[in-house]
């Protein structure tokens, strides 16, 4: 049976099941504006559940009008971080939030108008309550994708259509999904416990290390809490036209790579590292010549994308086997090296 609105509001405040909306922000403005717009036109009614916007490290002049932004939402509140990095603003934005379930949401997405609703329907209609949840983040083509990107690679763009629920690493959802932070709901107390995301991970300045949300789940899923699938837990995805290029998709599956190996390892997976190594070396020296390719060229994109996931796993792997600094890239044919 599927309650009012009204109803299921009252239900879920009284069995305690509220709601943060957290969304982490830097310079981008014109984005939040209209993530901002869909919170407010959600199906329940402001006071059902609160905002939190994290202002991660912006301009002085991103920050007045994210001032101005949200003054106008009763139900809002702005809070700044003085350092660039998502794990570490979203970390921020879990200590200032007040509901039993922070609803994280990428500025450049929009919340269907029923988003926080189903966020409580689902918590309400499991026998345990699950420690995270995620759901579709379907696309809005800020250009169209082009013909020649990978069909596999779809969800490199934060991208998950999948309609279906069940439990993650299970047969219930289809192998390759996985929690996006674009569409990413945490108890609370759950994330607290963990000591949040790991600062380690997630997008910071220019390196594009990822998985931050991957991690969280898994080891809260490891721990022996739920983590769930559920599509009617829906966001609409913003898909930049900057990102549609060779370089970036390279760039992108160079630092998946890296991603990876940082993450099994933090999970306490060191197997899963050392066994794979040698396979990703070997495709690497074998797909070496492509790497002389002009970094805008979609030919023989599809082996490019291997060789440029093989490097970042190899140079995160034998950084963190011998201590020496990740080779990083801006493009996988340009290496330096950070610290």
């Amino acid at each position: 049976m599927t309650l009012p609105v009204g109803q299921m509001s009252a239900m879920a405040q009284g069995c305690g099941v509220s709601v943060t909306a957290c969304i982490c922000t830097h310079n981008r403005t014109h984005y939040l504006r209209h993530c901002l717009e869909s919170l407010r036109q959600q199906s329940v009614g402001l006071d059902t559940f609160d905002i939190v916007v994290v202002d991660s490290n912006s301009s002085q002049a991103a920050a007045e009008e994210m001032q101005r932004l949200v003054a106008d939402l009763p139900n809002a509140q702005l809070i700044r971080v003085e350092e660039t990095g998502i794990s570490l603003a979203r970390n921020a934005g879990a200590l200032a939030a007040q509901g039993d379930y922070i609803a994280y949401i990428d500025d450049d997405a929009r919340a269907a108008p029923d988003w926080i609703e189903q966020i409580m329907r689902v918590v309400l209609e499991q026998p345990v309550r699950p420690a995270v949840l995620s759901g579709r983040a379907l696309p809005v083509w800020e250009a169209p994708l082009p013909g020649w990107w990978p069909e596999s690679l779809r969800g490199i763009l934060t991208i998950t259509e999948w309609e279906g629920s069940g439990e993650y690493r299970t047969s219930e959802v289809p192998a390759g999904i996985g929690p996006y932070g674009a569409n990413l709901v945490i108890e609370r107390a759950a994330l607290l416990a963990v000591s949040g995301f790991a600062e380690d991970l997630g997008r910071r300045g220019g390196l594009l290390l990822s998985d931050e949300d991957v991690h969280l789940a898994w080891k809260l899923q490891d721990s022996g809490r739920s983590a769930r699938h559920d599509s009617r837990i829906t966001v609409h995805h913003c898909i930049q036209a900057q990102r549609l290029t060779p370089a970036w998709l390279l760039q992108r599956l160079y630092w998946q790579g890296a991603s990876s190996v940082l993450t099994r390892l933090m999970l306490g997976h060191p197997r899963l590292v050392w066994s794979e190594l040698p396979r990703r070396m070997a495709l690497a020296a074998a797909l070496a010549p492509l790497s002389l390719m002009p970094e805008q060229s979609t030919a023989l994109i599809g082996l490019r994308w291997r060789l440029a996931y093989a490097q970042g796993f190899i140079s995160m792997a034998l950084g963190e086997l011998y201590q020496i600094p990740l080779i990083r890239t801006d493009a996988p044919n340009r290496a330096v090296r950070w610290t």
